[in-house]
């Protein structure tokens, strides 16, 4: 099982998060000025990141708060978690394990 350190309350089983797609996303300022491209490009078109990606989670079965975390996408790693408004950390590098 994998678990996930909410910045509120500590390590928990993964089983109490949501997921909440990619962080660090801006709303536009003027949504109503719009196009219809550029709206769908904003709602759906997200980074595929293989390696580091910035996420929103949610504490859905825990204190209910929304943070965001830095995890690896190839291994499930997380390599920092922190709240929601702070700027994204340096994250410390991923070790591969070596295979012989």
């Amino acid at each position: 099982m994998l678990v996930i350190v909410c910045p509120y309350c500590g390590k928990r089983p993964e089983i109490e998060f949501s997921y909440g797609g990619q962080a660090h996303i801006a709303r536009p300022a003027q949504p109503a000025e719009l196009d219809d491209q550029a709206w769908a490009q904003f709602l759906y078109m997200r980074d595929n990141t293989k390696g580091l990606y910035a996420e929103r989670w949610r504490h859905s079965h825990g204190c209910g708060r929304f943070f965001n975390a830095l995890r690896d996408t190839t291994t499930d790693h997380f390599a920092a978690t922190y709240k929601t408004g702070e700027p994204r950390p340096d994250a410390p590098p991923i070790a591969t394990p070596v295979t012989p």
